[in-house]
């Protein structure tokens, strides 16, 4: 699948994957709030790629990110015009953070289901707190991404690998618009490099298949080598386009 909507029908897929707790709406521009948990969930976005009123919403989302108690910091796809990266740079935003977002046409990815991954249609509290023990989150995080994922809307699935009893792979996937978005895909350091991952992605890419999803999509940072390898080799081979943060020069930490 191609063309120009491609990527902002995935920028709107990953939104639904991983809900903000709460969001403001401000013309061409979607602020999301998630008590600090993540970037992605606490920046502000871009609607549309012409990013009107600039000097509006830079200083509407200073001041609702400053109530919040949060750092201001814009999310910037290549989607979006330049001005919005210039505009930000020229007022001492800083840059950090560049993420691919990848595609592959569901037909072409290697999906297989497995009997050994078990997959959920709520995220219960096994996977929540092996997940919370995989991520290191400290209690108030694990509070926090348990609320995100639970506030999730769109048809998902929670993948877990057991081995020995142990979980030690995990991924879930979400569905909007016929596409499938994979978030928070993570081994177990002890058993890396042997399929784990890759198992837990082709497990939720058969369930999506059969759930009528035509591709996968997912954001990945872009200095991950070996995460960029496990997706090229699994079939997500196209970059529709890339991202950074760009993070106000004050304000909280």
């Amino acid at each position: 699948m191609a063309g120009a909507a491609l990527p902002w029908r995935v920028e709107e897929t990953c939104f639904n994957a991983f809900p903000a707790l709460r969001q403001v709406l401000l013309g061409d521009w979607l602020l999301r709030f998630a008590e600090g948990l993540s970037r992605r969930a606490n920046s502000v976005n871009p609607l549309r790629p012409d990013c009107r009123r600039l000097d509006t919403a830079i200083a509407a989302a200073e001041a609702l990110y400053r109530r919040q108690g949060l750092p201001t910091i814009f999310r910037v796809p290549t989607l979006a015009a330049p001005a919005l990266d210039a505009a930000l740079a020229d007022r001492g935003y800083t840059r950090e953070g560049e993420s691919c977002v990848l595609y592959g046409d569901i037909a072409e990815l290697a999906a297989a289901a497995d009997a050994e991954v078990q997959l959920l249609p709520r995220a219960g509290p096994d996977w929540l707190a092996a997940m919370g023990a995989l991520q290191r989150h400290s209690a108030e995080q694990r509070r926090v991404y348990r609320r995100v994922v639970r506030a999730i809307a769109v048809p998902a699935a929670f993948a877990g690998l057991r081995v020995d009893g142990r979980i030690v792979a995990l991924a879930y996937g979400a569905m909007h618009d016929g596409l499938l978005c994979y978030e928070s895909v993570i081994t177990d350091p002890a058993r890396r490099r042997r399929g784990s991952a890759r198992r837990v992605v082709a497990a939720l890419a058969a369930w999506a298949r059969d759930e009528g999803a035509s591709g996968a999509c997912l954001q990945v940072e872009a200095g991950n080598a070996p995460a960029l390898a496990l997706y090229d080799g699994f079939g997500l081979k196209a970059e529709l386009h890339r991202y950074h943060y760009r993070r106000a020069p004050d304000g909280p930490a």
